[in-house]
């Protein structure tokens, strides 16, 4: 079972995401991608660790190259979250690389974690209902993680946008 919960930043994604897990039994694996710069950060983290502390994930810290990760098979595993993953393979290298390359590592690492359990949760933000007009940059940003969200929508088993803590299911 592949499962995207997608939703904005506060909207209980996490949570929903977590239950949905916790719904499995047996091993699961939390595949944390957030690489911690700041404070902010090391607050936010934080959190997240505080609200599965008593749910029985083992957390794996893993901010790129998502192929390279190795773990003992799984019943479930959420990886959590895919914009930061992708921040991560876009600006975490010394060297420039070309969006092709950019998806292939996002992707490829998505397939190689799918392959390592029965079931797979993946959650990512929606950066997309502001309005605004960015700089270059963050537009290709959001137009990445726009693709991406839909190339994983599309190959998901479930799709579920969390709006205010309310899970809308969308397939």
């Amino acid at each position: 079972m592949f499962t995207v919960v997608i939703g904005g930043s506060g909207s209980g994604k996490s949570e929903y995401a977590e239950a949905l897990a916790c719904r499995e039994a047996g091993i699961r694996y939390y595949v944390a991608t957030m690489q911690p710069f700041d404070e902010e950060m090391h607050a936010r983290i934080k959190r997240h660790q505080d609200m599965r502390k008593e749910k029985g994930f083992t957390t794996i810290e893993c901010y790129r190259d998502l192929a390279s990760l190795e773990c003992a098979y799984a019943d479930v595993i959420l990886m959590e979250c895919m914009s930061n993953l992708l921040a991560n393979e876009m600006y975490g290298t010394e060297v420039m690389r070309s969006d092709q390359e950019i998806l292939t590592a996002v992707f490829s690492g998505v397939e190689h974690i799918r392959r390592q359990c029965q079931s797979c949760i993946v959650v990512s933000n929606d950066v997309f209902s502001s309005g605004e007009q960015y700089d270059k940059e963050t537009s290709r940003y959001q137009r990445l993680l726009g693709g991406i969200n839909q190339k994983l929508a599309a190959e998901a088993d479930r799709v579920r946008e969390v709006v205010c803590g309310i899970p809308v299911i969308w397939k």
